[in-house]
């Protein structure tokens, strides 16, 4: 079929189509509210919103956490929903697939919850607290840094060595977590210092 339209006819057609949608789109007409009634409930309201840095790699793209459950009535604070955070400015809002199932990760029958140790002679782990944890790790640093720290070189000038032990941090922290962390690892004399970007 071979339509003839002329200019005036096309501007004709074209203004009646904007000012209908236009009329629609101002509420004069049942488009809003079968847009209301199509949308579903919010299913975010009640959550408390957590602001956080993803996990994964040392790019440490935002992440907002929702959870339900009041912490201050002694209800346990279970996530429902992580998602990129828009305000941050290092991915504005996106995340890569990885990031985007963090939810799955947080889930997960096998992540570890609590810390675990193998002790001498055992070929199997066992759960600690973590302040038993924390003092086991404490007690072993100090006793390598007592036996292997190097003060000065063979001519005398000072070097405050410390290289049998090395540090291994995460990447996905803040900039200024880094910082503090770099500080306490070369206050140390810790030579061997890396993160998991890198690994």
């Amino acid at each position: 079929m071979n339509m003839e339209l002329s200019r005036r006819a096309f501007l004709r057609v074209s203004g009646a189509g904007i000012a209908g949608t236009s009329l629609g789109a101002m509420g004069f007409g049942d488009v809003e509210e079968a847009q209301a009634a199509a949308i579903k409930p919010f299913r975010l309201v009640n959550t408390t919103e957590t602001r956080n840095t993803c996990t994964y790699c040392s790019v440490a793209c935002g992440i907002i956490i929702y959870s339900k459950g009041d912490l201050k009535k002694g209800e346990k604070a279970d996530i429902v929903h992580i998602e990129g955070d828009s305000d941050h400015p290092t991915n504005r809002g996106t995340l890569c697939p990885k990031g985007a199932a963090l939810l799955d990760i947080v889930k997960a029958k096998t992540r570890l919850t609590e810390p675990m140790v193998r002790r001498a002679g055992s070929d199997t782990f066992e759960p600690i607290s973590w302040d038993e944890a924390m003092d086991k790790i404490a007690r072993a640093m100090k006793a390598d840094r007592d036996a292997n720290f190097v003060a000065a070189n063979k001519d005398g000038t000072p070097v405050n060595r410390w290289t049998t032990t090395g540090f291994l941090a995460a990447s996905a922290t803040t900039n200024e977590t880094a910082w503090c962390t770099y500080k306490v690892v070369r206050s140390t004399g810790m030579l061997v210092f890396d993160n998991q970007a890198r690994v």
